[in-house]
């Protein structure tokens, strides 16, 4: 049985001047290219125009609320994929505040969902942004998959050029995440494709 590719977005958390996760996310999207199984969407928060003020309706209620113009390709790009990864630092023991920008002013577009995480930071790996945003997701009826991939001291890890000095251990990591991910993505689509109970 063949299958057609699933397409995965994959979002680039961090928006700050210096911010080191555009390189991370080239590197991901290679194992995704070698993985094969993917249709990869690279979506850079910083290009997205992301208020801080949200709508005065809960998305809950009003799940597409009239959006920025510079938010209309953001939203699309969330509508049309069938599961994320996203690359995100830690900030202050948490995740950055454009991606949680992104996602309030989002709703259905996370719904039984599935969703990856690939981590960076100085000392956690982005471990503690990761764990936050399992609770986040999980109340947005995303599933969030186990295995994740984590660059600890990342500035130690990638040379100059933005290689990875040791690359078999973080491309086995990305590999068993994408299994994952694959797996639920394809379950969920055919979920999604089943009306729910009222």
């Amino acid at each position: 049985m063949s299958f057609t590719p699933v397409k995965l977005a994959v979002l680039v958390a961090s928006v700050r001047e210096g911010r080191f996760g555009p390189v991370v996310a080239r590197w991901f999207v290679d194992q995704v290219d070698r993985h094969g199984e993917f249709e990869v969407d690279l979506i850079d928060l910083a290009d997205a125009e992301l208020p801080l003020a949200l709508p005065a309706t809960s998305p809950r209620l009003d799940p597409d609320p009239v959006r920025p113009d510079g938010m209309r390709d953001l939203t699309a790009r969330l509508d049309a994929a069938d599961a994320f990864v996203v690359v995100t630092p830690d900030y202050n023991r948490s995740y950055p505040a454009a991606l949680k920008t992104a996602i309030d002013w989002h709703f259905t577009q996370w719904d039984a969902k599935a969703i990856g995480f690939v981590g960076y930071s100085g000392a956690s790996g982005g471990l503690l942004a990761i764990e936050h945003l399992r609770q986040i997701f999980t109340e947005l009826n995303a599933h969030t998959v186990r295995d994740y991939v984590s660059f600890p001291r990342y500035y130690l890890l990638f040379d100059e050029n933005g290689e990875l000095r040791e690359p078999a251990e973080p491309a086995a990591a990305a590999s068993a995440m994408l299994d994952q991910l694959l797996w639920w993505s394809r379950a969920l689509s055919a979920a999604r494709a089943t009306p729910a109970l009222s």
